[in-house]
This record gives structure tokens, C-alpha cells and sequence, in this order.
């Protein structure tokens, strides 16, 4: 990893840490004031629901911006989303700010994604510089959290108090300027223009392509994973009469997992080719979410759960190689757009569905279904890069 490329993933995990920092205190602070569970998962639910509205905008714009001026908005909007939060702290503002943060790190990441994609020169780095970036996130969802509670336990007159929240707020604010100071150096790509005299193009158009299609059905497959994986294992945990402190590091220790597989997988990129990895995840979580529901101890699930991380870290790298390789090199921002919508579409609904589902099916129902859906989609996913083995798109 190059220092260029470090600055880069520094400047995601800093307005990335803004949103998960907000997404764990506005709750809080929404809780202590009285509102209801249902409430709260609305106000969760506007963190991505953003994301889905302005994810295909903001691909198209980076694709004809680059990266500096797309981030910078970004930026802009983030801090300014979070200092409302400090100014005004009132559930309608929290929800504003909630819309704000979430939109401002789903636009920022497209265009990080796009120019990391961008200057790599062949499927070995695009590979080597996903997985480095991949790992951003990770990173960001324990800083963001820990620095709010922080903030809110402590920078107060006592823990809780509106001070400490408003000190929380304060420091969210500050994170996306960090961002700004991390990219503002980076050298912006040449741009690629289309070629002229084409029909109009529409971002829709990527679906019609058998190669895109198929990586986006396969994406939103894992991803519902991880949403299945977070929203079951506490009422699995529940079930078995595990605490709540085990049943956290139950999570604690998948997401771990996925986090180490990432940091290791540029070490061997050279040796790793995206389909055979994503479709060997998609068959070792089908058997994994069958075997899941079966176990009774606190320590079978926890190894579970690690197998688990390890098999569905292993994907984002694969998927973002293979998408900048399968796609124009001027559309790779409304693709990786679409990608974003599709996800985050998912994460707002899908809990509602699981809900529904597990209530009729029993949780081990819930994880069987899932898995099964998973192993049928392995032969997308050895299908969907078979022609683009080795190969990715001109140099920039």
C-alpha cells in the first residue's frame, strides 16, 4: 500500500466514523428523550435511506467530476448535518442530520471507490487496493462509536447528559473536516469521455448486461447475509439464554473476522480470481447458515460466526474488482451508484421482511432460507466473471 493510497482509505474512515458515530448517538439521545422503539427505527432506517436516493446521482457525478469536488460536498454536508445535531438536539433535527451524514458518506465513498478503481493498472491491484479499502469501514464502525461514547459519558456535567451528547455531536463534525485535509493533495485522473454519437445512455442500460446483472443479484445476496447474520444471532443468542455481553462478542468476533480476511487478502491477491472466491464463500455460508440454528453453546456459535466472517469478508474486494472490469471505465461511477442503491434498498427493507419471515418460520427457518438462496446463487457467481478472468480495464 502506497502512502497516496493510505491517505485515501484515512480519509473514508474519517467521514465514515462521522455516520456511525451519529448512527449510535442520535438513538441514544432519542431514547433518553422518551421516543419509542419505533421511532428509532425510523431514525435508523434514514441513515440509509439517503444513500438510496442519491447513490445513482452521485455516481453520475463523479463520473464527470473525478474526486475532489464530490468529496468535498460530501464533506460539507456531513459537517454541516452533524453541527445541526449539536446546534438543535431534537428528534426532527436528528432525523435531518441522519439523511445528511448518511447521504454525505454514501456519495463520498463512490467517488473513493471510483478513483481507487481508476488508477489501478490490472486485476491484481484492483484486487490489492479493494481489499485495503475495504477494510476503511471496519475500522470507522469501531472509532465512530467508541469516540461518541466517549464524548457522551464523559465531556458532560454527568454520562448522558445533553452536553455530553452535544460534545459527541461536536466531534462528529469535526471528523468529515479531517476527510477534506486526508484527499485534498490527491492528483485528479484524467477524465474519460464516451464516445460521441451513441444513443443516450442510462444507468438502467448496466442492467440489460448479463456480466452486471448477475454481479449485482450475487452482491445483494451476501449482503442480505450480513443484515440475516446481525439481525438473527441475538434472537438465536436469546433463544439459547446467552447474555448479552456474549451474544455481542458473538458479533464482535465476526466482524473481526472479516477485517482480518481483508487485511490478508492483498498478500495473496496475485494468487486469488473473483469468481472462484465469491462463489466459494456463497457454498461455506449456505452450509454455515444450515448449521448455525443446530448449535446450543456459546462457543460453537462464536466459531461460527468467525468461519462466517472470513467467507463474507472475502467478498467486497472480489465484487469491486470484477464490477471495474465488467463495466466502461466512464460509467464505473453510476455502477458503483447503482450498487450502493441496491444495498442500502436492502438494509431498509429487508429487517422488516425478516421480521415478518421469522415470525412465521422460527429463526432456524429464517437462517435455512437465506442459505438456501445463497447456494443457489454460487453459479451465478462462477458464471458471472468467467470471460473477464485476468483481465481489467485500460490503464488510466
Amino acid at each position: 500500500m502506497n502512502w497516496a493510497l493510505a491517505r485515501l482509505i484515512l480519509g473514508q474512515v474519517c467521514i465514515h466514523a462521522c455516520m456511525a458515530g451519529m448512527r449510535m448517538a442520535a438513538p441514544l439521545l432519542a431514547l433518553r428523550e422518551g421516543y419509542s422503539a419505533a421511532a428509532v427505527g425510523v431514525l435508523l432506517a434514514l441513515f440509509a435511506l439517503t444513500q438510496v436516493f442519491l447513490a445513482l446521482p452521485a455516481g453520475r457525478y463523479a463520473d464527470r467530476h473525478g474526486l475532489k469536488r464530490p468529496v468535498g460536498y460530501s464533506v460539507a454536508l456531513a459537517a454541516a448535518g452533524a453541527a445541526l445535531a449539536l446546534a438543535f438536539p431534537t428528534f426532527p433535527v436528528l432525523c435531518l442530520a441522519a439523511l445528511m451524514t448518511g447521504g454525505a458518506t454514501g456519495a463520498a465513498t463512490i467517488a473513493l471507490q471510483r478513483h481507487v478503481g481508476r488508477a489501478a493498472h490490472d486485476a491484481t491491484q484492483l484486487k490489492q487496493v479493494f481489499s485495503w479499502l475495504a477494510i476503511g469501514p471496519a475500522v470507522s464502525n469501531f472509532i465512530g462509536p467508541f469516540c461518541a461514547g466517549l464524548m457522551i459519558d464523559h465531556a458532560g456535567s454527568a454520562a448522558g447528559s445533553t452536553e455530553g451528547y452535544r460534545a459527541a455531536f461536536a466531534l462528529m463534525a469535526i471528523l468529515p473536516l479531517l476527510t477534506w485535509f486526508w484527499v485534498r493533495d490527491t492528483v485528479e485522473l484524467p477524465p474519460v469521455i464516451a464516445a460521441a454519437g451513441g444513443p443516450p445512455q442510462r444507468a438502467w442500460d448496466l442492467m440489460n448486461e448479463p456480466p452486471f446483472r448477475r454481479l449485482l443479484i450475487v452482491n445483494w445476496l451476501l449482503s442480505s447475509c450480513w443484515d440475516v447474520h446481525t439481525f438473527v444471532v441475538p434472537l438465536l443468542g436469546h433463544e439459547r439464554g446467552l447474555s448479552a455481553s456474549v451474544i455481542g462478542s458473538i458479533l464482535g468476533a465476526f466482524a473481526i473476522a472479516a477485517a482480518v480476511i481483508r487485511v490478508l487478502m492483498p498478500l495473496v491477491a496475485e494468487r486469488l480470481r473473483e469468481r472462484v472466491v465469491v462463489a466459494g464463500a456463497m457454498v461455506v455460508t449456505a452450509v454455515l447458515f444450515g448449521v448455525y440454528p443446530l448449535l446450543g453453546s456459546a462457543l460453537a456459535m462464536g466459531l461460527c460466526s468467525v468461519l462466517l466472517g472470513f467467507a463474507l469478508g472475502s467478498v467486497q474486494p472480489m465484487v469491486m474488482s470484477l464490477l471495474h472490469q465488467i463495466t466502461p471505465s466512464h460509467r464505473h461511477g453510476e455502477a458503483l451508484g447503482l450498487r450502493l442503491m441496491a444495498i442500502n434498498a436492502s438494509s431498509v427493507l429487508m429487517p422488516m421482511l425478516f421480521g415478518t419471515a421469522g415470525a412465521v418460520m422460527g429463526v432456524g427457518g429464517l437462517f435455512w432460507v437465506v442459505g438456501a438462496a445463497v447456494g443457489a446463487g454460487a453459479r451465478m457467481a462462477w458464471r458471472m466473471g468467467a470471460g473477464t478472468a485476468g483481465k481489467a480495464h485500460p490503464p488510466s
